[in-house]
C-alpha cells in the first residue's frame, strides 16, 4: 500500500468512527508514518482518533497532533476538573482505592501514585480521559514490581502464544528486571498493540519497550 492509498484508508476509518467528527481533522502519510492534524472538541475524540487510525492495515506509527479546543459549554475550572477526576477514580472498579493522586493546571490532568498491574494505571487514566473540561492527561502512575525476570518472561512468551490474533513465533521476548523489550515483525500496528498489551499484563511489569515492526515478516532479531 503506497502513503495516498494509506491515507484514503485512514480518512474512511475515521469517517466510519460515529464518535469523531473526522471533517475536522487532517490526514498525512509517509512512509507508512500518519499524522493527525486538525482540531477536536474534547481530549477523548483526540484519543479515539487515534485508535481508530491505528485499526488500518498499512500504518507503522502514529504521530497525533490533533488539538483540543473546547466549547465554551465544556469548560470548567481546574478545581472542577479535579474533583470530577477524584470522584471517577473512586467510582472505578479498575483503579484501587486512595492510591492515585490528581493534579490539574490549565485543564491537563497529571495522575500520580503506584499500583500492582498495568491494567490499573490503564484505568486510572480511563476513567479521567473523557472527562469534561479535559484537554489531556499525564499518566506518571508507577506499577510495583512483583515478580523476577524470568517469570515475567515466561508469562509473557505463554501469553502471546494463547492469542489467536499472533504469530508468537515472530515475536522475541526480553526481561530485565521489570523492564520489557520486545522485538519482531507483525502485519499491522493493531497487531503490534496487541503484542505490547499481553507484555503489559505481565505481573510486575514497569516499562516495555515494543521495538516489533511493522511490515513484511521477517525472522525475530
Amino acid at each position: 500500500m503506497n502513503d495516498l492509498e494509506l491515507k484514503r484508508s485512514v480518512e474512511t476509518e475515521l469517517n466510519w468512527e460515529p464518535s469523531i467528527d473526522a471533517a475536522e481533522i487532517g490526514v498525512a502519510t509517509k512512509d507508512g508514518v500518519v499524522t493527525l492534524s486538525g482540531h477536536v472538541k474534547s481530549f477523548w475524540e483526540k484519543w479515539s482518533a487515534e485508535r481508530t487510525a491505528s485499526r488500518v492495515s498499512g500504518v507503522r506509527a502514529i504521530a497525533n497532533e490533533v488539538d483540543v479546543h473546547l466549547p465554551t459549554s465544556s469548560e470548567r475550572t481546574d478545581e472542577e476538573i479535579a474533583k470530577a477526576a477524584v470522584h471517577a477514580l473512586d467510582s472505578s472498579i479498575s483503579v484501587p482505592s486512595k492510591r492515585i493522586t490528581v493534579k490539574v493546571s490549565k485543564g491537563w490532568v497529571t495522575l500520580e501514585g503506584a499500583v500492582d498491574w498495568q491494567f490499573q494505571k490503564r484505568g486510572a487514566e480511563s476513567a479521567v480521559r473523557h472527562l469534561i473540561g479535559v484537554k489531556g492527561v499525564i499518566n506518571l502512575v508507577e506499577i510495583k514490581p512483583s515478580a523476577s525476570a524470568g517469570e515475567v518472561k515466561a508469562s509473557i512468551d505463554a501469553a502471546l502464544r494463547r492469542s489467536a490474533e499472533l504469530d508468537a513465533s515472530r515475536i522475541k521476548v526480553e526481561a530485565d528486571g521489570d523492564k520489557v523489550t520486545l522485538r519482531g515483525s507483525v502485519r499491522s500496528w493493531a497487531e503490534r498493540d496487541v503484542a505490547e498489551r499481553a507484555a503489559w499484563a505481565a505481573p510486575g511489569v514497569r516499562a516495555v519497550d515494543n521495538r516489533i515492526t511493522v511490515g513484511a515478516l521477517s525472522a525475530s532479531a
